[in-house]
């Protein structure tokens, strides 16, 4: 087995300042126990809300991933096709960024990557936070759709009965981890009907 088919899957996450910060970090959290190796890019308000949601600093957060970025490093690896990646997921993803992605504007590494991601035709999925949507937004999440992203807002289950906000957050983020296709073959971590 060569070197290249050895290496670990690779996932960009992006964080924004969406409510649901609990989401991206989750993500990060079980792709590390899945031996995903991540990379993270965090625009500053999901940074700030990451602090004000779950009491994380930027360090602690950076913790969490095997690379980090700065959203202006428009350079970075994650911002190239040829860096081969599994796919992105935008945990949660404002609809700033979803719009700034449905109109291509690439105007940060967070963004840049999603394009890059749409563009290799790798799988973009889109943890979009807001209600109730107006007419932009659902354009917008159109947009994205036709251009190949999946539009996963992190809506609850109730069929497995879960007994705690941790157990809801968990059966999203275990979905989404199959969506980009790299939780293959591993158990789901709730016992549901």
């Amino acid at each position: 087995m060569t070197p290249a088919a050895s290496a670990p899957p690779r996932v960009v996450v992006g964080i924004t300042g969406a409510s649901g910060a609990v989401y991206g970090v989750r993500l990060l959290e079980r792709l590390r126990e899945l031996q995903v190796h991540t990379h993270l890019v965090v625009t500053s308000a999901g940074v700030l809300n990451v602090h004000h949601e779950l009491g994380l600093d930027r360090g602690a957060l950076e913790q969490l991933a095997d690379e980090v970025h700065a959203l202006a490093d428009v350079g970075a690896c994650i911002a190239s096709g040829s860096h081969p990646t599994a796919a992105m997921v935008v945990a949660p993803c404002s609809m700033k960024t979803l719009a700034s992605i449905a109109h291509g504007f690439g105007d940060n590494l967070l963004t840049r990557a999603a394009d890059v991601t749409l563009k290799e035709r790798r799988r973009l999925v889109l943890m979009v936070r807001e209600t109730p949507f107006n007419l932009a937004h659902l354009r917008n999440m159109t947009a994205v759709t036709e251009m190949g992203a999946i539009v996963f807002p992190p809506l609850p289950a109730f069929y497995h009965r879960p007994q705690s906000i941790s157990e809801l957050v968990d059966d999203t983020v275990e979905r989404v981890i199959e969506l980009t296709g790299v939780g293959l073959g591993q158990p789901r971590r709730w016992t549901g009907l």
